[in-house]
């Protein structure tokens, strides 16, 4: 099934397509062709949680991708155009929003997406995992052809139940935290809904492999978080770096960005703007497509 041109998204630049996912099922994406001649490699972006499609924010998000294609393939059932808060998905979302699913669906969209490039130049390609999304990355990972690395922006690298445990531990919520446990492993359907989640969706997370694997792989990665993390915490991080210290330097790099939040963003100061931390790690890609040989964990040069 080919991708289906849908015209333009809330964003100057990018086009929405449907692409195929698992089962026969349709999966939104954003696209867009390099900003800056020449083209150098191609960016394939796993967003965060949620509803909320990256239309409206696409173009500022991702303005410092310069020399880069972008492909963002949202969750099943987001519209690239929602602007929904979290807490108001709608039933038909979150009934079928969990870890499997998700997973089997991107599988379906990258094969189909590899399938749509036969002759064309054969890019480098990193694949962009952004909070929650970063989860699926080692498992998406083999569906990537001349996969160059791995991005992790604001996710700890920890499997999710132990970060979810020390995240619970820092705002003192490890009462709810050991119920919803005991709901986990009890007799309640998958559909039943606690917490604005399906029991689905918290059983996948209950045993859903992130850490080793992202040690044990073979690819680059470069994870970027903001030292305000409100909803990771930095022990989470730092955990994650004691066990990944053993990797190669050369293919493992972690940076904190002081002041900023989970999604890089730093207060401004007094008369200035705030400040996009997510154009710095735009600006680290640049600066690798220009020179691989540096790989992505070099210094930025000035």
């Amino acid at each position: 099934m080919p991708a289906i041109e849908q015209g333009p998204a809330p964003g100057a630049g990018f086009l929405q397509r449907a692409v195929p996912g698992a089962g026969g099922a349709v999966l939104q994406t954003l696209q867009r062709a390099e900003r800056t001649a020449p083209l150098r490699y191609r960016v394939i972006v796993i967003p965060g949680s949620g509803c909320a499609g990256m239309g409206p924010i696409a173009d500022r998000y991702f303005a410092g991708l310069l020399h880069a294609q972008v492909l963002v393939l949202h969750k099943p059932g987001v519209d690239p155009g929602a602007r929904t808060a979290p807490a108001d998905c709608p039933h038909s979302f979150v009934s079928l929003d969990r870890h499997s699913t998700w997973l089997a669906h991107a599988r379906a969209a990258l094969r189909a997406d590899a399938l749509l490039r036969p002759g064309q130049p054969a890019l480098p390609q990193l694949l962009v995992g952004i909070s929650e999304g970063a989860e699926l990355l080692p498992a998406l990972a083999r569906e990537v052809p001349h996969l160059a690395g791995l991005v992790l922006i604001g996710a700890s690298g920890l499997d999710p139940q132990e970060a979810g445990a020390l995240q619970a531990r820092r705002v003192g919520a490890e009462s709810d935290w050991t119920a919803l446990g005991q709901l986990v492993a009890g007799a309640p359907h998958d559909s039943v809904v606690v917490q604005g989640r399906s029991l689905g969706y918290w059983r996948d997370l209950s045993n859903w492999p992130v850490a080793q694997p992202l040690i044990d792989g073979p690819w680059p990665v470069l994870q970027v978080w903001g030292g305000d993390d409100a909803l990771v915490p930095a022990q989470a991080y730092e955990r994650f770096a004691q066990r990944a210290a053993p990797r190669s330097p050369a293919g493992w790099c972690a940076r904190r960005m002081e002041g900023a939040d989970h999604g890089l963003q730093q207060p401004a100061a007094s008369g200035e703007p705030r400040r996009d931390g997510l154009q710095q790690v735009w600006a680290w890609l640049e600066q690798w497509a220009r020179a691989p040989q540096g790989g992505l964990c070099a210094p930025l040069q000035r």
